[in-house]
């Protein structure tokens, strides 16, 4: 068999794969080679509808769609090759009021996104598409940068780009197995021959997850079916040619004009079925799947209500094919955890839209050691163990699938495959009344049903049930004493000599600290930007714990795991399941705390910032004085079958202090009034501390030689180009995040979080502002495409000097 060394090595030729190489050969990369197990396109590309979409619910998502259209602006003259690109903007209609809101909304989000969107009315979209059938219409968003595109055509396009500039394609080569040493795949064994390359990207769509399979990984791609239908020509065929692309959500269809004055019409219907799911036909190339026009159906009959012309047009072509999907609906991408060289480009739902920039992106992450956009929402190291696996991914797929168009709500949770991480207070919760949301499969409080009201979330765009609870349980953890599950938090423990070193190196600030000290850590990339936002506490000289977020476990994993010594210097071992977690917070928490702990946990003898292990009840905890929530309080780190019993004896303990169980909902509109900030919103690889305002946990005198110093440093000496500033409104306002911040009518930022801070009466935002800008008092928020006034203050809004954290 031959021998082959290359640089990159490409799996699979459809969109995303062509357009890595083709980002990769024109950035100067050189050796790249893409296999293909059969032709160009021949997986999902060729049969796929070639709408192409830019809003997404991300503002940096949205940014990388907008670089497909760039490229696909361009990419006819750079290659001499046509791919029917056709930019004639998209509509989305708005049947009825509840869908006018969320298409103002998606506006909203669109023009802080710096993506162009309008509303129209009903008359203004007849005349765009005169089609449909307007009559009460409430009215509709119209994209004019959108359009479609032939699918195949641009993928050919695409890879004569990437053969123009050095990239090799090779045609009918199968990969069968992979040799992997300490991390690192270093032979990709095909009919071709045994392929050694420094970086391997598994861009095959839905034969992802089999080849997953031979590198010992479940990987959170899959397929399901998907059906469209081609109409007869229309009578109108220059009228056609013209026509914009359009959703109607609310009748779960979307159109695309075709060739020859034809239709293209799909939709996403309930109880698609999943494809693959014990295995892909080893044949299955070019290949589509008997159609079901039962099954389609019912949107037949939607779409002729939005269209009444079908009812005089026969059905040319049926087209249902697997299309690929992810566990939770968006695109598997970045490097693989455990692995040194795996990139993943695959589960891709929307690739034609996405294929342009997600190459961009994926050649990015690969020479320069990151994306220039975060793509937190889009990173493989957003899941958990479970996601991959084949009893969860196919049924929450297919919900996802039945959900593409669905009226979503803010905060709505998915249905399928719930409770599979429980901690042990989940039924004495649920007894008590909790409303149970998912995060990475953990079964979290939101917020509690009183007795006489059920335990079902309460949603809407405007005013939301919940939040009357939700403000009841602020008030206790302000006033009284409450209990919170955080059982979900992710835990680490690092062990070994080398493992000081090794955090002084990550971290911005100093952690060089007395035993039992708690340190708040922002650990840093190369641009200063924060890759991750943890606690750590040092339990004895070569031995720390980790607590982050319950969604970014795998990922801070990771980051520390990329910078871990090869030596054994250093062990890092992950404890979530070992621990429950208790929040107690209040400023009754001492007195309940102390009636039920041996050890004294007086202020003298148990500072904020300080962790000891004492005895609750018989319980051996740990017990760490810090929280999210501005009061004073401890978090108990409890041995898990320990967790129900210290559980109860703190309950009992605390009934004459009218003690309370509290949800996440209630933790949200707590840390903003403290200005506390969450990853991944108001903090990202894209922000800085010392723009976030975090300056203060930057330590350049104690500190080590940090990554990302040089940055930091330099931002604290000369300042920030732009700072994360607290703006507040004294009414309510249906703010989710996401909406535009203007001044003087121009969009300027936008919000990163917000929610009404119960205890100081006020609606409270963060939002980044340029450096210019910052001394500017007054500004406007647009919500539902209305404007309100706005006024930025000094944040914190509620115990600014820590009092009440300390007392």
């Amino acid at each position: 068999m031959a021998q082959h060394s290359v640089k990159h090595l490409i799996i699979g030729g459809g969109i995303i794969g062509c357009s890595v190489a083709y980002h990769l050969a024109k950035n100067g990369e050189k050796d790249v080679v893409l296999l293909e197990k059969a032709a160009l396109t021949e997986g999902a590309t060729w049969h796929a509808a070639g709408l192409v979409g830019q809003l997404r619910s991300s503002r940096n998502t949205t940014r990388m769609l907008k670089r497909s259209v760039a490229m696909y602006d361009q990419l006819e003259a750079e290659t001499g090759m046509a791919f029917d690109w056709k930019k004639v903007g998209s509509l989305r209609l708005a049947a009825t009021k509840e869908r006018l809101l969320e298409a103002k909304r998606l506006t909203t989000m669109a023009r802080s996104f710096d993506l162009e969107m309008e509303m129209i009315t009903a008359a203004e979209a007849k005349e765009l598409f005169p089609y449909i059938d307007a009559t009460g219409l409430e009215g509709a968003a119209f994209i004019p940068s959108d359009g479609h595109v032939d699918p195949a055509s641009l993928c050919q396009a695409v890879a004569a780009g990437a053969r123009k500039y050095g990239a090799k394609i090779k045609q009918g080569v199968t990969v069968l197995d992979f040799e992997i040493v300490q991390g690192r795949i270093t032979k990709v064994m095909t009919t071709d021959g045994d392929y050694q390359a420094e970086t391997v990207v598994m861009a095959a769509g839905m034969w992802s997850r089999e080849l997953g399979a031979k590198l010992g990984i479940h990987v959170p791609a899959c397929a399901v079916e998907h059906q469209y239908i081609v109409t007869e020509p229309l009578p109108d065929i220059e009228l056609v040619k013209g026509l914009p692309t359009l959703r109607d959500p609310e009748r779960l269809v979307y159109y695309k004009p075709d060739a020859g004055g034809r239709l293209v019409i799909g939709g996403y219907e309930e109880d698609t079925l999943a494809f693959g799911d014990k295995g892909i036909p080893g044949g299955f190339v070019r290949q589509l799947l008997p159609d079901n026009l039962d099954r389609f159906g019912p949107l037949a009959e939607l779409a002729a209500e939005v269209t009444p012309v079908l009812n005089e047009v026969g059905i040319r072509t049926v087209i249902n094919g697997p299309i690929p999907y992810s566990a939770d609906g968006d695109f598997v991408m970045g490097w693989a955890p455990k692995f040194d060289n795996l990139m993943m480009a695959t589960g891709f739902l929307y690739g034609i839209a996405a294929g342009g920039g997600a190459g961009e992106m994926i050649a990015e992450w690969i020479v320069d050691g990151r994306p220039s956009l975060d793509l937190w929402p889009l990173d493989c190291r957003r899941f958990g163990p479970h996601h991959g696996t084949r009893a969860f991914m196919y049924p929450r797929a297919v919900e996802h699938y039945a959900h593409h168009y669905k009226m979503r709500y803010p905060g709505q949770e998915h249905e399928t495959v719930r409770q599979l991480r429980l901690s042990p207070l989940y039924q004495r919760l649920k007894d008590q009344g909790a409303v149970y949301g998912s995060k990475n499969g953990w079964e979290r409080p939101l917020w509690f049903a009183p007795k006489g009201v059920d335990a079902v979330d309460q949603l809407d765009f405007l005013n939301p049930g919940w939040h009357r609870f939700a403000a009841e349980e602020h008030k206790v953890v302000r006033e009284g004493v409450a209990l919170i599950d955080q059982s979900s938090f992710a835990k680490f423990e690092m062990i070994g000599q080398g493992s000081l070193v090794l955090l002084q190196r990550l971290a911005a600030c100093n952690m060089d600290k007395p035993d039992g000290t708690v340190i708040y850590a922002q650990l840093c990339n190369v641009a200063g930007g924060i890759e991750t936002d943890l606690t750590i506490t040092r339990l004895s000289r070569d031995h720390f714990y980790i607590v982050t977020g319950s969604g970014f476990g795998t990922h801070d994993e990771d980051w520390i795991r990329r910078h871990m010594p090869k030596d054994g210097s250093v062990h890092l071992i992950e404890v979530t399941s070992a621990r429950a977690v208790i929040n107690i917070c209040g400023p009754k928490a001492r007195d309940v705390l102390q009636g039920v702990c041996e050890s004294d946990v007086s202020n003298a003898a148990f500072p904020f910032g300080t962790a000891q292990d004492v005895i609750i009840g018989a319980a051996p905890v740990r017990a760490v004085r810090i929280g999210f929530v501005g009061e004073l309080g401890w978090e108990l780190h409890v041995p898990t079958e320990f967790g129900a019993h210290v559980y109860d004896v703190l309950r009992d303990a605390g009934q004459d202090a009218g003690i309370r169980d509290v949800g996440y909902r209630a933790i949200d509109s707590l840390r903003l009034e403290k200005g506390y900030l969450y990853w991944s919103g108001d903090i990202s690889p894209d922000y800085t501390p010392v723009e976030a305002g975090l300056g203060f946990r930057v330590h350049l005198k104690s500190g080590g030689n940090f990554i990302g110093r040089d940055v930091l440093q330099a931002q604290k000496t000369d300042g920030p180009k732009q700072r994360l500033c607290t703006f507040v409104a004294h009414k309510k306002l249906p703010l989710f995040g996401g909406e535009a911040l203007l001044l003087n009518g121009k969009v300027v930022s936008l919000v990163t979080s917000a929610g009404f801070g119960h205890t100081v009466g006020q609606m409270i935002m963060f939002a980044y502002l340029p450096e210019d800008l910052c001394k500017q008092s007054t500004f406007q928020i647009e919500v539902f495409g209305e404007r309100s006034t706005i006024e930025r203050v000094d944040g914190p809004l509620y115990d600014p000097q820590n009092e009440r954290l300390k007392a």
